[in-house]
């Protein structure tokens, strides 16, 4: 409340610029931000339950198919073979997959994506900022199956010319192609938490006779080492996750082969693949929902850990808690 004097010198109370309606509109605005967030996390509460609930035979060891049952202990054999007259669910093959292209993937986008964003934050001019910000995040937009198909039609004939491989689709064109759809996620937090830096630290290193380059490397990079580590555990989680570029660039072949040019087959792929085709209620349909399980599982950790003892590290390093 304000007040004003009038000419008896009598301080009269000045009404509130916004009245009841005013009010009225901001506990509406409030609670529809609160039932929207209600709503969003039932739905994830939902999503896992579902996906549960069609794999909770397979944990049971009630799933069964032409051999006999099919429990936790067949599915960490070196053997996808779902369709044959001896079924095969080994899941190795396709973690060690997911694993190979995700580390191709964040290994490539990751220098190039950090290297960009300590540019981006430090080294450009204003007019560069506004113009390579835009171009790189642009990327994240482009829909994953363009990607996927620049890789089939494009980058797997190049890869193979430049190596002189017997296969176009491998390991290593589908993490290149892969780390096309990280290479934004990385840059954007990474650019992020280097531009929230205070210009006090950049001024104190100058004042100190560093150079610009010894400012970035040495004094604003490790600075914003718990963002950038957060940036690249989302990318981790982005490339893990992914579907249609390792579906379409990688070969689909579920070898356990440390060869960087050897098909692979990833859990994702695998799921989209053939969740189609199954047959509702088998041991194979009960073992795809519970390979959906096992990406849920990772992702969530993944960004859970990215969320909590990240921010710890900040607050320890930066707000002056040691607890």
């Amino acid at each position: 409340m304000e007040t004003i004097v009038n000419k008896s010198n009598i301080p009269l109370q000045k009404q509130p610029i916004f009245g009841r309606s005013s009010r009225l509109y901001e506990f509406f605005i409030e609670k529809s931000v609160a039932a929207v967030a209600f709503v969003s996390f039932a739905f994830i509460i939902l999503i896992f339950i579902f996906i549960f609930r069609e794999a909770l035979p397979l944990v049971l060891g009630r799933a069964t198919d032409d051999i006999g049952h099919v429990g936790l202990s067949r599915l960490f054999s070196l053997s996808w073979q779902p369709v044959s007259n001896n079924p095969a669910y080994g899941i190795l093959p396709l973690i060690f997959g997911s694993l190979k292209v995700t580390l191709i993937a964040v290994g490539i986008a990751g220098p190039i994506a950090i290297f960009a964003a300590l540019y981006t934050a430090v080294f450009a001019p204003r007019w560069a900022k506004e113009l390579m910000k835009p171009c790189i995040e642009i990327l994240a937009g482009i829909p994953s199956v363009v990607i996927g198909f620049f890789a089939l039609t494009v980058l797997a004939s190049f890869i193979q010319k430049m190596f002189g491989l017997d296969y176009r689709l491998n390991a290593f064109t589908g993490g290149v192609a892969l780390s096309l759809a990280v290479i934004p996620i990385i840059f954007t937090v990474a650019e992020d938490a280097l531009s929230v830096l205070p210009k006090s630290m950049k001024e104190a290193s100058f004042a100190l006779g560093a150079s610009k380059w010894e400012t970035a490397a040495f004094v604003l990079l490790p600075a914003a080492i718990p963002g950038v580590f957060a940036a690249l555990l989302l990318g981790i989680g982005r490339a893990f996750g992914e579907t249609m570029i390792v579906l379409m660039a990688t070969g689909n072949a579920a070898l356990l082969s440390p060869d960087l040019f050897a098909s692979v087959r990833t859990m994702s792929a695998t799921i989209g693949a053939e969740m189609a085709e199954v047959v509702f209620g088998d041991a194979h349909y009960n073992v795809l929902f519970f390979i959906g399980i096992s990406l849920f599982v990772f992702s969530f950790s993944l960004n859970m850990f990215a969320e909590f003892v990240v921010r710890h590290f900040l607050i320890r390093r930066f707000g002056g808690k040691t607890r």
